[in-house]
């Protein structure tokens, strides 16, 4: 999915229409009268060879107070916000409207890609409100109709070109991962800067209170809070300088368990949220500090380290906790416990509503960062394994001795090693973990996902079969000797 596409417009213009023809579904309700949705509901479009995420809106009224229909557009105008491109649609057939000139004001000041359509064009009585669809200033309307499936070519043509810059931009925005390192290559990590900034999602159960800590970090409202959970409904990304560090932070869905998880739409921003960790080069799980480390706290923190991101616990609401020793303590334990792959990450308490232990926080996700990209020369590791075999020799499964020859690291970002060695697929899985809790011990490298790897190598003893070959020799000599 490229990208994203909101259809917005007053009541009653056939967005829900469009929005059933673009998925190939009847997921959206229609009826005639004006009103049905009020919800944000995504699909997975296709129209041609462009497969993009499309949002039907609950129809854009002027009401801007708390009543249903005020509630109703400030989650429209929150889809127009996280919406790559807005679909605007007018009724052909009625004309422009006073609401319609309303809601083009506010695509124009909120919008950065806007195309305008006249949907209900078929047919002669749709000629005079496509010419005043020209007087919104949003360009040339796009004649289309919904319910017969005309104009489709023709939305196609204008959103191809958006479609490979946003793809561009997916590019430019995924982290470097499973870097190739020389041997002995004892290169930095990449430098942060404004256009190349450190990438962070922020992950975690719903109500963990994931914006109101971005909000606190940036300075600003930016992303909508509330006391309800599940407010976030898409992965947003901010970006910003936190303390002299550029980072961009992508703010997600919260992430129930699959059998709480009953909305397509949650379903989707579930989705979104993984596809946010991919996309990070260190995870933040929050949690709350009155139930933290339940069961998906662990398989969100689990998902970030197999897909071999730096991982960052921070524990939020600590403002409200009276004794923070000795939860401190028993969080600190149950990590340990709970999160063995994860020995040694960071785990900072934080407050999001008053700011407290954001210091720690940023700390924090630098040092990550860095460990994350850590590189070790052969000669070290090489050294060090001479000494974790004469500590702890690897055992000898069915009598057949492994033998620990050469190690060296391939990869970075994050750390990947290489051993070779004979029978590698007789090596038990707890000698592979002893030599990962050294390497985390011994080169500062706590928390971060490593990845070691045996392998095979044949025997390259030179001598191998000369004194075979020799004896051989030696008895025929012998032989002939005895004639």
């Amino acid at each position: 999915m490229s990208f994203t596409l909101a259809i917005v417009g007053r009541p009653n213009v056939g967005k829900s229409t469009l929005f059933n023809r673009l998925v190939g579904k009847r997921l959206a309700l229609v009826d005639d009268q004006p009103g049905v949705t009020r919800d944000l509901r995504e699909g997975a479009a296709r129209l041609g060879d462009l497969r993009f995420t499309v949002i039907d809106t609950a129809g854009l009224e002027e009401a801007t107070d708390e009543s249903l229909p005020g509630r109703m557009r400030k989650l429209t105008e929150r889809a127009v916000d996280m919406a790559d491109i807005c679909l605007f649609l007018i009724d052909a057939r009625v004309g422009v409207t006073p609401a319609d000139e309303v809601l083009a004001e506010i695509l124009r000041k909120r919008a950065a890609h806007v195309i305008l359509g006249a949907n209900k064009a078929e047919g002669n009585a749709a000629e005079a409100g496509v010419l005043e669809a020209y007087a919104l200033g949003l360009g040339e309307p796009l004649r289309i109709s919904a319910e017969h499936g005309e104009g489709m070519p023709d939305l196609y043509t204008m959103l191809q070109p958006l479609a490979d810059k946003f793809e561009e931009r997916a590019e430019a925005d995924a982290p470097e991962t499973e870097v190739d390192v020389g041997e002995d290559d004892p290169d930095a990590p990449r430098a942060i800067t404004a256009s190349k900034p450190l990438q962070i999602a922020v992950v975690g159960r719903p109500n963990a209170g994931k914006s109101t800590l971005i909000n606190k970090i940036l300075g600003e409202d930016r992303l909508l809070t509330g006391p309800e959970a599940g407010i976030t409904r898409d992965a947003i990304s901010v970006q910003t300088e936190w303390d002299g560090t550029h980072m961009r932070i992508f703010d997600t869905a919260g992430m129930r368990k699959k059998a709480k998880v009953q909305e397509k739409l949650e379903k989707l921003s579930v989705s979104d949220g993984l596809r946010a960790v991919k996309f990070a080069e260190v995870v933040v799980v929050l949690l709350d500090a009155a139930i933290p480390f339940e069961s998906q706290d662990l398989r969100i923190a689990d998902l970030a380290e197999r897909e071999g991101r730096a991982v960052v616990i921070a524990v939020n609401k600590w403002d409200t906790e009276d004794d923070k020793q000795d939860k401190l303590k028993m969080l600190k334990e149950e990590f340990e416990r709970l999160l063995p792959q994860l020995r040694g990450a960071p785990l900072v308490t934080v407050s999001a509503k008053t700011g407290r232990g954001l210091d720690r926080l940023q700390a924090a996700i630098v040092k990550a960062h860095t460990v994350w990209n850590r590189r070790v020369t052969t000669a070290q590791l090489n050294r060090w394994l001479a000494g974790m075999l004469e500590q702890h020799p690897p055992p000898a499964p069915q009598g057949k001795r492994i033998k620990l020859r050469y190690m060296t690291q391939a990869k970075t970002r994050p750390p990947g090693f290489v051993v070779m060695c004979s029978h590698p697929d007789k090596m038990p899985e707890s000698y592979k973990r002893y030599l990962v809790n050294g390497l985390r011990e011994d080169f500062d490298m706590p928390g971060t996902p490593i990845r070691l790897t045996l392998r095979g190598q044949g025997d390259k003893n030179p001598y191998k079969g000369r004194r075979e070959k020799n004896a051989g020799a030696l008895k025929k000599h012998l032989g002939k000797g005895r004639g």
